[in-house]
């Protein structure tokens, strides 16, 4: 059974646009408090939004909003509080939730006093990008790894298949340093990894540099 798939917000879903005024008014009034249940116009954009990506990214769009309505709450969130804010059925939250746990994006929290199951992003940012493409790639990147290791180890005859297994020797070669690339990315901390990214463009510069100074045959040893 899949969660469903909406393109936006459910009609139904609580959204905060605090009380309409029926008079004009000169002075400030306070900000009103937000109900227990409802999404701010600010947050109904997030969490809209990231359903949208989220069907880009490998996860559907209902997944994706929960996901985001879960990751920007100041507390752990029980499923009733989701589907009534979101207006989703009670079994699409279900579902969704279990995929998300599956994901390794959410955990089970328990509150004190309250029997229901509570449920919290796992790590910040950082940790959502990686999970996610941890998550793609071995769903998608390791069936390929998968099927061009085993297409490389068998004999082929002839010249159209042999040119086809040197173009996926290639290939493989280059998956293959992505998802080095990937590993070494995911075993560093965090602060690490922020450093290395903020470099941008000084990281190629600087090989760029290198190289210039490399004689031709030192240069080609370092390749």
């Amino acid at each position: 059974m899949k969660a469903s798939d909406e393109d936006t917000l459910p009609a139904t879903a609580a959204v905060v646009t605090g009380p309409a005024s029926s008079h004009r008014s000169d002075t400030i009034s306070p900000p009103a408090q937000e109900p227990e249940y409802g999404l701010t116009p600010f947050v109904a954009r997030f969490v809209t939004h990231f359903g949208e990506m989220g069907s880009r990214w490998g996860i559907n769009r209902t997944v994706g909003q929960i996901y985001a309505y879960i990751f920007v709450s100041p507390q752990p969130v029980h499923a009733e509080d989701i589907a009534q804010t979101l207006g989703f059925s009670r079994s699409n939250v279900s579902v969704a939730l279990r995929e998300l746990q599956s994901w390794g994006l959410v955990s089970l929290r328990h509150t004190p006093g309250d029997r229901r199951d509570h449920f919290a992003p796992i790590g910040d940012a950082w940790t959502t990008f990686l999970q996610l493409a941890q998550e793609r790639r071995r769903r998608e990147v390791d069936p390929t790894l998968s099927m061009l290791r085993d297409a490389l180890m068998q004999r082929v005859d002839g010249t159209a298949d042999s040119h086809a297994q040197e173009r996926m020797s290639d290939m493989l070669e280059v998956i293959e340093q992505i998802t080095s690339w990937f590993d070494e990315m995911q075993s560093m901390d965090q602060q690490t990894l922020s450093r290395l990214m903020k470099m941008g463009t000084a990281v190629r510069k600087a090989l760029d540099f290198t190289q210039k100074l490399l004689p031709g045959d030192r240069r080609s040893q370092a390749e």
